[in-house]
């Protein structure tokens, strides 16, 4: 029987955190005025090892989880990463092991994530102006580094690459259909997600928001688009594919049209924190158990009595009330 919560959800989906470090400072996520080079970032000893993941991860298996997602921070700074895939791959019960990166580091890291048993990997790309890029990024960073990544992960096999844009009224709103037309044709799904309040450092406003049904209405009039059924129960993106045969994309729509109803994850912070919602405000402490002795049943015990309760729904009741609520920031959680 699978573990559900509290609103019947199910347990599918772990996403892990191997680090709250990023080389870039994407404004949405770690603006630089907030993240500086004095910024706090955990110590070594407080981040879980490989070993903890992958037990941890192993008792989730068997709790009814499918799929683990490796995030960040940005996951490819983590130092041999490929030995804690190599443990994950192997798990009984886990049907898809993927990475969320930036890209930076890709091209020279894919054949070794490949080769550990990493399924695919998801890419974030903003915009295809370097200028809009680099703005973003708040590094300057210009976007042939993360084009390189996706080209070499493409042809080392970690397909399909999902591409995901983060969408900002009047930042990069423009580059919706020069980024369709870049990967149209190509295998790969991009996705455009809606501008979300993760976190408390964004500045997130609600006129920043660009509807996905915007979005689907800008791209349709250049490459013709008609609405496709979800591959699965629970997934988040709507999915549009072009007329023509040659793709789709998808949509994320976190503030016009919430999905908490059909949500089956569970975050697990690098510090070892277990957070059942990307807008919470606190987490349990998985690895105080980990390191004082607890049993693999102990920690099922334990993620049982956390799921069991959970009642997220942000997404729903979102308002201006909610805006200044207290929210673990992206950079510790991931996306």
């Amino acid at each position: 029987m699978p573990l559900l919560d509290s609103m019947q959800r199910p347990l599918a989906d772990l996403r892990v955190s191997v680090t709250d470090r990023c080389n870039l400072r994407c404004t949405y996520c770690m603006p630089r005025e907030v993240f500086g080079p004095d910024f706090p970032f955990l110590e070594r000893e407080e981040l879980l090892s490989y070993e903890e993941i992958a037990r941890v991860a192993a008792v989730f298996a068997r709790l009814g989880v499918t799929k683990i997602r490796l995030t960040g921070g940005e996951p490819l700074l983590r130092r041999e990463l490929p030995r804690l895939i190599r443990g994950l791959s192997g798990l009984a019960g886990i049907e898809d092991l993927t990475l969320t990166t930036n890209g930076l580091l890709l091209a020279e890291q894919a054949e070794a994530l490949q080769a550990a048993g990493l399924d695919r990997v998801t890419v974030s790309l903003d915009a295809l102006d370097s200028e809009t890029f680099g703005d973003i990024n708040g590094l300057g960073v210009r976007v042939e580094r993360v084009l390189e990544g996706i080209d070499r992960a493409a042809a080392v096999g970690l397909r399909p690459i999902k591409i995901n844009c983060v969408v900002q009224r009047g930042i990069n709103d423009g580059q919706l259909v020069d980024l369709a037309s870049r990967f149209k044709g190509s295998g790969h799904i991009l996705r455009f997600i809606e501008y979300m309040d993760v976190g408390n450092s964004n500045g997130w406003r609600l006129d920043q928001v660009v509807p996905s049904s915007r979005v689907v209405e800008k791209i349709d009039r250049v490459f013709p688009l008609e609405p496709t059924t979800r591959n699965y129960p629970g997934e988040v993106a709507g999915r549009w594919r072009y007329k023509d045969g040659s793709g789709e994309i998808g949509v994320i729509s976190s503030v016009t049209q919430p999905f908490c109803g059909a949500c089956t994850r569970i975050r697990l912070s690098s510090d070892g924190r277990l957070f059942t919602c990307l807008f919470a405000s606190g987490g349990f402490d998985l690895r105080s158990l980990l390191r004082g002795g607890a049993g693999d049943s102990e920690l099922e015990e334990a993620i049982r009595g956390v799921w069991s309760v959970r009642n997220d729904r942000y997404s729903e009741i979102r308002s201006a009330a909610t805006r200044d609520w207290p929210k673990v920031e992206m950079s510790r959680i991931g996306g």
